[in-house]
């Protein structure tokens, strides 16, 4: 078995999310991917995030339809912060019978940031990384070797097509009142209206 691990606030989870989950998947041939919101991401404490609740069940009315995409609470179901090294070593022991190579999905932006997380060297050797590539965004692997020795031997590069959509640009659309349709699924968008997630600068 081999298990795409796709992390993030999901607030709102949307199209980009989607998109490259399915680039990736198709590109490694990974069995699964596994989207798992975070409770509260380290670098996000002092912004206001949606209450878990919400967060999850976007992401439920979004992957749904997908038989390859699969909801991990495995970090919403402990007290955090806590870090993606925990969220893969979780994985890791939950799986530990079937998976044969666990991948995390990062943007070409996150791989840069690598030499600030938390561990990055232990990370590595957890797991391999799954780089959804952006266009006009060029990433030193140079430098990144010189920072964290072995990096580039973990790297898998998955292209996909250029999709400029934030969660940030989606709240801010939200609180102008102006559409997000056709940049995150129906069933998000309905789910937003109805729960009023989005319309002042406070998570509701």
């Amino acid at each position: 078995m081999r298990l795409g691990v796709l992390g993030g606030t999901f607030d709102p989870i949307h199209f980009g999310h989607l998109l490259a989950a399915e680039a990736a998947r198709e590109r490694l041939r990974l069995n699964w991917v596994l989207f798992a919101p975070a409770a509260q991401p380290p670098h996000k404490q002092r912004q206001h995030v949606s209450p878990v609740a919400h967060r999850v069940a976007m992401v439920c009315l979004a992957i749904v339809d997908n038989l390859y995409f699969v909801l991990s609470t495995v970090d919403v179901d402990r007290p955090g912060p806590h870090y993606t090294l925990d969220t893969i070593r979780l994985i890791r022991q939950q799986y530990a019978t079937g998976a044969e190579e666990t991948y995390l999905i990062i943007g070409a932006d996150s791989l840069t940031q690598l030499p600030t997380w938390h561990e990055p060297l232990q990370l590595i050797q957890l797991c391999r990384l799954a780089v959804v590539t952006r266009p006009h965004y060029p990433v030193d692997m140079d430098a990144l070797e010189r920072s964290l020795p072995g990096v580039a031997e973990r790297v898998d590069w998955v292209e996909m097509p250029a999709l400029d959509i934030s969660s940030s640009d989606l709240q801010r659309r939200v609180r102008e009142g102006r559409s997000i349709r056709y940049q995150t699924p129906d069933a998000v968008v309905r789910y937003i209206t109805e729960h009023r997630l989005y319309h002042t600068n406070e998570a509701q």
